[in-house]
């Protein structure tokens, strides 16, 4: 049994998915008497919004040189937006709204990368550089084998440290058919090149398949289709007797807040998911589960987590953690816990804000901290040799010959290749398997899970079949008591 949902959504490398609260905003007015979100203009601010007036008024004016009104107010927009600090609030001039719009709708092409991008040089000094968030599954950004984490130098030869987002997002999309070329760093040394096709991107929402008796679904991404299928596919596990349940987050990068609860009430019994809390008293909310879980309260329950998992993702782990439902393996998550609206203002332009910070049931905000596993468990890190040996086994394309040379070849056939590639390279065999492996599901619709590769899917698995998960969560602490204990180890200040 193997099932696959998806939502039509085109997707190009749009910025890192934000927890969106989904709800009837008013406009914002642009200009005259009326203001904006919080009410009546403050009696402090007033003198500011004066002088911003007053100074644009003169540019236009004064400058050598006749200025649109317009680039003046998008620059102006920007800067206070930049202003913030926070790289998930934003002013979006027309073209970004439109195509914030278009992502819903499905109506232009692109690479199937979720990104995002500092707005400064990192504390180390790295550039800010774009960042892949997550590859988007059977995309042309996912079957090129691009990972979370991976950054992207240049655009078409063009560096991205100094192009802003909107930049960035119109060197990607573009009509389907038509090639995109990026320089992507891995790690700290590895650099190689790949080359793009950009497609109509169609989003799985969920995958899901029976592991002998335990049922494993890998959500997506947080749609409002995501609850009805997961709802679906626990149905159907529970029509096969599954005896137990792992739930994959990796790689999500978030959605609706509202569909995040929805998931987490089919294995809660009511209480507390999580909480908004923001300077603005009706975006203080807390979200409780319904009674409504469809699957037993004691049945084992796993989820899998990596940097990858963000945002709703983050919410869904959080809230199963914190309420003891559930035991996390893999590595911690991405960190992103605040909450975003978007508000249209004039001229078809508007802005995404931050307008609240979301809680775990323990009261713990995961904002740039991230979640931890209850186990840890890493793929193998690349060493300096190991990362240039890599490059030299990408560059030379022999896997992807080898893979479309040899459809459907023979274990035998594949051992021998490997060994080839183990003399010439020094790779690690079990790399090296996966990697082909990795290929091979590229020139295919990828497959539900990869059991043998996967390390972190095999602890999950390993855990339920031992019967040792009670034991396990039995030790298992709520993200308060985990971070009550890191700040207990910090070192005093004399």
């Amino acid at each position: 049994m193997k099932k696959i949902h998806s939502l039509p959504w085109i997707i190009s490398g749009f910025l890192l998915s934000l927890i969106f609260i989904t709800a009837s905003i008013p406009p914002v007015e642009a200009q005259g008497g009326r203001n904006t979100v919080q009410g009546t203009e403050s009696q402090s601010s007033r003198p500011y919004t004066s002088i911003m007036q007053n100074v644009f008024d003169f540019i236009r004016r004064n400058y050598v040189d006749e200025v649109d009104p317009e680039t003046l107010f998008e620059g102006t927009m920007s800067g206070m937006f930049n202003s913030l600090g926070d790289p998930h609030s934003a002013f979006l001039p027309a073209r970004e709204m439109e195509d914030l719009n278009d992502t819903t709708r499905g109506s232009f092409g692109g690479v199937g990368l979720y990104i995002s991008k500092p707005l400064e040089a990192k504390p180390d000094g790295t550039a800010p550089y774009v960042e892949v968030a997550s590859p988007i599954e059977d995309t042309p950004g996912w079957r090129a084998g691009i990972n979370p984490g991976d950054l992207i130098i240049e655009i078409d030869g063009e560096a991205t440290d100094v192009l802003s987002m909107d930049a960035v997002l119109a060197r990607l999309r573009g009509v389907p058919g038509t090639g995109v070329k990026l320089l992507i760093r891995r790690g700290s040394s590895l650099e190689f090149p790949v080359i793009l096709t950009r497609a109509i991107i169609e989003v799985p929402v969920i995958k899901y398949a029976a592991i002998g008796e335990t049922g494993y679904i890998r959500i997506i991404s947080f749609t409002p289709m995501t609850v009805d299928r997961t709802r679906e596919a626990l149905l159907e596990f529970r029509r096969r007797n599954c005896g137990n349940i792992i739930i994959d987050l990796r790689n999500n990068p978030g959605g609706l807040l509202e569909a995040a609860v929805g998931v987490c009430e089919l294995f809660l019994d009511g209480g507390v998911v999580v909480s908004t809390k923001s300077r603005i008293e009706n975006e203080n909310r807390i979200y409780n589960a319904r009674a409504e879980s469809v699957v037993s309260q004691d049945m084992p329950l796993i989820v899998l987590i990596n940097k990858g998992s963000a945002s709703a993702s983050e919410i869904v782990a959080g809230a199963l953690k914190d309420r003891g439902r559930a035991y996390l393996i893999g590595e911690k998550t991405f960190g992103k816990g605040s909450v975003q609206k978007v508000f249209p203002v004039g001229n078809n332009t508007g802005f995404r804000l931050t307008t609240a910070r979301y809680y775990t049931p323990s009261g713990v905000n995961i904002d740039r901290i991230g979640i931890p596993p209850d186990r840890e468990v890493l793929f193998p890190e690349f060493s300096t040799e190991n990362a240039e040996k890599l490059a030299e086994l990408i560059q030379a394309n022999k896997i992807p010959e080898f893979v479309q040379a040899n459809p459907g070849v023979s274990r035998s056939r594949l051992d021998v290749f490997v060994q080839e590639l183990n003399s010439q390279y020094g790779l690690d065999t079990s790399l090296l398997r996966r990697l082909i492996r990795n290929e091979q599901n590229r020139t295919v619709i990828a497959p539900v899970y990869d059991l043998e590769y996967d390390v972190q899917l095999q602890e999950a698995v390993n855990i339920l079949r031992s019967g040792s998960y009670s034991a396990l969560m039995r030790t298992s602490k709520t993200l308060k008591v985990l971070q009550e204990e890191a700040d207990e180890e910090l070192p005093m200040a004399s």
